[in-house]
Formats: structure tokens, sequence, C-alpha cells
């Protein structure tokens, strides 16, 4: 983890003994790195003080819901997971005022010069939805000035940042396939039909052992997202969760 001198506390005693190796899919104790050093260690503190994260965090600040917590995951992900796969570009699936896009390409802009971020959202509020499962309705998350956000991106200096409205049927296919690849897709979906598309609209073009993070299955509300969660990532393609805190995340394709 780069010069972090990372504590993960004593509430995780048996840490040190897991193997590094790949166990089904993912990397055990890079999760456990992650998510036990946040939760229980000093990951917060070492976010907190370091530059690149202050300046990402100033950047997003008062444009997003995402916690701290999720974004010091995306920061430790994209600093020092990234850089262990093959380069491919960073897509976020639902970006609502553009806070998490913004803070992931200042962290990007420092660590990966060369990956660009793609935010995709209507930014015109929430397409239809299920109402079998989804608790939103067609319309929520709708205050939001595209042309606001574009400019503040821009102002900001963040050229590797690009807002592609629209819904995502419309925007995804042909953006992937100019893009090639992707090494981190960020799905921040609250229902069912976005968070199965976005996933499954990405595994084509993802490099091996690239991140899936999803921001909302295990929000009390978003029972759809998790659902879908279950249907296409677990039981269809039999992925394993890296991390269970504070995201769910998965390696697609899976790390042999």
């Amino acid at each position: 983890m780069g010069k972090w001198n990372i504590g993960i506390g004593a509430a995780v005693t048996g840490l040190r003994r897991l193997s590094r190796e790949p166990r089904k899919g993912r990397n055990v104790m890079e999760g456990y790195i992650r998510g036990c050093g946040l939760q229980f260690g000093n990951v917060k503190e070492l976010c907190q003080s370091d530059p690149v994260f202050q300046r990402a965090m100033g950047l997003a600040e008062r444009r997003t819901i995402v916690t701290s917590y999720k974004l010091m995951n995306l920061f430790m992900i994209i600093a020092f997971g990234l850089i262990k796969v093959e380069r491919g570009h960073i897509f976020e699936f639902g970006s609502y005022k553009g806070g998490s896009a913004i803070f992931m390409a200042a962290v990007a802009q420092e660590y990966l010069p060369d990956t660009n971020v793609f935010a995709l959202d209507t930014f015109s509020g929430m397409p239809e939805t299920d109402e079998a499962i989804d608790t939103v309705v067609p319309g929520d998350f709708d205050d939001v000035d595209a042309d606001e956000l574009i400019a503040y991106a821009a102002t900001a200096g963040l050229s590797n940042l690009t807002f592609v409205p629209g819904r995502f049927e419309e925007t995804a296919p042909a953006l992937l396939a100019d893009a090639g690849s992707a090494a981190l897709v960020h799905i921040d979906c609250d229902t069912y039909p976005a968070v199965s598309y976005a996933y499954e609209s990405c595994k084509p073009y993802m490099v091996p052992g690239g991140y899936i993070v999803l921001d909302d299955p295990q929000v009390a509300s978003c029972l759809g997202a998790m659902e879908a969660v279950e249907e296409h990532m677990i039981r269809a393609d039999g992925l394993h969760a890296e991390q269970a805190f504070p995201h769910l995340v998965f390696r697609y394709p899976p790390l042999d």
C-alpha cells in the first residue's frame, strides 16, 4: 500500500496469517486491508492527512451524498489497486450531482494520468424503476444543473472527466466501445434495472481483475440494487465479494 503504514487494529487478530494468493476470484487480503483498515484501523486518518485525498474531497464537497468512508475506499482502490491491473478507464453509472465522479477524477489525475473518468446519468432525475422491488420513483433526484456541473469540472482542471447525459441504454454502448476497456466501474444506482444494466453492459470491457464497486445494495431502501447483485453477479456469474465494508466490491473477470 505504497508509503502508508496501515494499522488494522486489534479487533482483527488473524489477518496476518491469511494468504495473499487469490481465493475464489478475489484478493481476500487486499479486501480486508481496505475494509478493516477503514472500520477498525487507521486508514481514515491516513486518508484525511493525504494531500491528494484532501484536494479530491475539497473539489467534491457538497456535491455528493456518497459517504466519506466510501470515498476513502474508492481512493484506496484507485491509488493502490488499479496500478496492479491492466490500464483501463473508470466508469460511473449514476452520478447525481457529480461529486463522486469529480473525486475519482481528481485522484486518477494524480495516480493514473492516462485514465479517463466517464460519469453516466440522466442528470434530470430517475428513469422508470421496478415497482415490485424499488422504492424510488421516476423523477427522483432531478435537482441537478448539468451545465453548471460541467463548467465546474472544467474550472477545476479535470480534463480527464466527461459527464455523459442520457439513459444508460442510449449512451453506454457506444461510449464503452469507443473507450475499449474498463478497470473500475462504480455503480451508484438505487434500482434493479439500473444496476443490472450497468453490470451487464460493462462485462465485455473489463480488464482482468477489474473492480466492480457498488454503492447501494446494502442501503436499507435499495433492495432492488441488492436483488440485481444476487441474480446477476452471485447466482449467474458465481462471483464472491472481495469487500463487504463500506462497499460491496467484486473483481471481474475473477482473479486467477
